[in-house]
């Protein structure tokens, strides 16, 4: 079975696209066309369902998909273990990151790794969480850095981990900043400016307003906390933000109700990490343990 039309299948599959696969794969349409129809001659089966108007995987193509993705998985990790075992680390480096972390942590982190590894080049993806691990699983990374999912499934790994603490916030003029002890009580009937219903942050807060039988008035929902920070600021309602995030644009409300979330670096399982890869890993390890928590 050869691996290029694999990769042809896999690549059509995750992008969803005959053309966009073949220049991701700097190949004409007609070439990638052609290696996925030499690929399903030899299966005996068309993987491809060509007639409906959205590209869709034909029984054996979802039978194929999670053997082909392992088998260049393998492919990958031989490529690896071939590679010199020296100091001279380079090549290309996938990486993702959520916003938030991208602006107040991967700084940090990319300086030393630039300075340490200037042969290595870095393509970077920024995206939310819940996109970051969809990019994951079709292996259009090596590594993200996350918010980690109560729901992550065990295809990743979990390399680092951090918690990241949360606080309760409004604006300064806002109503609730003149309270001396405000519970969640006294949040309720005031809008809340948090992230989508989707993202671990929310389900946290939800769960804490459902326990006390509390309605929850979620309101214009983004997942850029730089946007939500500048809406609390203003008085549009109360939210939820990293401790790391709170300054004299807002007011930490002292809710006694304790609400965090963790952060991490994540990779696949079964999918070795190249030796940048590697020593990104090794760095922000490094950086944890210097700054726990």
């Amino acid at each position: 079975m050869d691996t290029n039309s694999l990769k042809a299948f896999v690549t059509i599959v995750d992008i969803g696209s005959f053309s966009e696969a073949a220049e991701t794969l700097h190949l004409t349409q007609p070439a990638i066309s052609k290696r996925l129809a030499a690929l399903e001659n030899q299966l005996g089966s068309p993987l491809v369902d060509r007639r409906q108007r959205h590209l869709q995987l034909t029984e054996a193509g979802s039978r194929l998909l999670p053997h082909a993705r392992r088998i260049l998985d393998e492919l990958h990790n031989a490529r690896v273990a071939l590679s010199p075992d020296n100091n001279d680390i380079g090549g290309e480096l996938d990486i993702i990151a959520s916003h938030h972390i991208g602006l107040h942590h991967l700084p940090a982190w990319l300086r030393r790794f630039n300075r340490e590894h200037p042969q290595v080049r870095l393509n970077l993806q920024f995206m939310e969480s819940e996109s970051a691990y969809v990019q994951m699983r079709k292996r259009n990374a090596e590594l993200a850095f996350v918010t980690l999912s109560d729901d992550m499934d065990n295809n990743f790994v979990v390399y680092e981990q951090w918690a990241d603490p949360m606080v309760f916030v409004t604006g300064p003029e806002h109503p609730l900043a003149r309270l001396t002890a405000p519970g969640l009580a006294d949040l309720s009937p005031y809008p809340a400016l948090l992230p989508d219903t989707s993202t671990a942050t929310y389900r946290v807060v939800s769960r804490l307003f459902l326990e006390q039988s509390l309605t929850l008035k979620p309101q214009m929902p983004t997942n850029y906390l730089e946007t939500i920070k500048m809406m609390t600021s203003v008085g549009l309602g109360w939210s939820v933000l990293p401790l790391s995030m709170v300054d004299d644009s807002i007011v930490h409300l002292p809710i006694t109700q304790p609400v965090s979330r963790v952060l991490g670096a994540i990779g696949l399982d079964g999918r070795t990490l190249s030796s940048a890869a590697r020593a990104l890993r090794d760095i922000v390890h490094g950086e944890q343990i210097k700054t726990p928590g």
